[in-house]
């Protein structure tokens, strides 16, 4: 995915693989609060006509039909040309000041990637998701603060062993770091992609931050539940993928106590499903191997020139600002 660096500091990427409303919902909190010299780039995995005549603000990007919020985020990033990079999906909302601390973070080089607090749309101060985590057997789990922690002006990320990194639906990565491990999500991860991501990174020694003053509100409806057989398949794959720099035994334990633990929740229709899902990503076991040479030899060449050092996840508290519910901004055409 080649890059024209043209020294623009932000590229905020818009996936929207179907509901029209909630891209125009999206849209004018990014249009009313986004800094200046910021480029708006929407991936579009379904038909949309521009009814609001903002061409000249937002460059819309066609996906295939029908694709999925990966391959709507590459499509988008292939034409962006900021040295920070920001997805928003659909139906998420921006708030007043939500990407200085990650433009500022990683173009002075102290983060690759920043996750930035999920707010509820009622409480700006109630923290809903704080990021993704990654376990050592392959479980991606989102970052769910309890309640009695989950005071934005508070909170500080848990204490882990586990890689951490964004959400692909809200999260800050550096355009340098998104072309070293990818270039982009890997679509054959699916719905885990950002899990892969935030792997390699921390495998070979990137730096994740969550930040307490930025923050996006989440939308209200959850996201539409993924089919057992493809948990199990975009999981399996995940694992195989992060193998790479991991202790293999200890992998494979955990592994296995995750595929149990996998067989428990999705019992007793989803269970037959997860594990052929499981079993056609395993055999295909070829296809990882570039992606581990790909990380092997990024750790090596950081262990030539300056040694091991383990990537860090830090929270910088700031200001708890009030968030309000942003006024239409958008005009119909004509």
């Amino acid at each position: 995915m080649p890059r024209a660096c043209t020294g623009r500091r932000l590229s905020i990427v818009v996936p929207v693989t179907g509901d029209t409303a909630a891209l125009e919902e999206t849209l004018v909190s990014v249009l009313e609060n986004r800094p200046a010299d910021t480029e708006v780039i929407v991936g579009l995995g379904c038909d949309y006509a521009d009814p609001w005549n903002i061409g000249d603000e937002v460059t819309f990007v066609a996906a295939p039909r029908g694709a999925g919020m990966v391959v709507c985020v590459n499509t988008a990033l292939a034409h962006a040309t900021g040295d920070v990079i920001h997805v928003l999906a659909a139906g998420w909302r921006a708030t007043p000041g939500w990407t200085d601390a990650p433009i500022a973070l990683i173009g002075e080089g102290s983060a690759d990637a920043v996750v930035p607090l999920a707010v509820a749309a009622d409480d700006p101060l109630h923290v809903v998701e704080a990021g993704l985590r990654v376990s050592r057997g392959g479980r991606r789990r989102v970052v769910v603060p309890r309640r009695s922690a989950a005071h934005a002006d508070s909170y500080s990320p848990p204490r882990t062993r586990e890689s951490i990194g964004p959400e692909l639906v809200a999260g800050f990565w550096s355009a340098a770091a998104l072309e070293r491990v990818g270039p982009g999500f890997a679509a054959t991860c699916g719905a885990v992609a950002d899990a892969d991501l935030a792997v390699a990174l921390s495998r070979t020694g990137g730096r994740t931050v969550v930040e307490a003053s930025s923050r996006v509100i989440a939308p209200a409806l959850p996201s539409a539940p993924v089919p057992a057989f493809t948990q199990g398949l975009y999981a399996e794959r995940l694992f195989w993928r992060s193998m790479v720099g991991a202790g293999v035994t200890t992998s494979l334990l955990a592994h296995g106590l995750e595929v149990l633990r996998h067989a428990v929740t999705t019992a007793p229709l989803g269970t037959v499903p997860m594990l052929v899902g499981r079993l056609l990503a395993t055999l295909s076991f070829g296809s990882y191997l570039p992606r581990y040479r790909q990380l092997r030899a990024l750790i090596d060449a950081r262990t030539d020139d300056a040694g091991i050092d383990s990537p860090a996840t830090i929270a910088i508290g700031t200001r708890a600002a009030a968030v309000e519910p942003a006024e239409p901004a958008l005009r119909r055409s004509a």
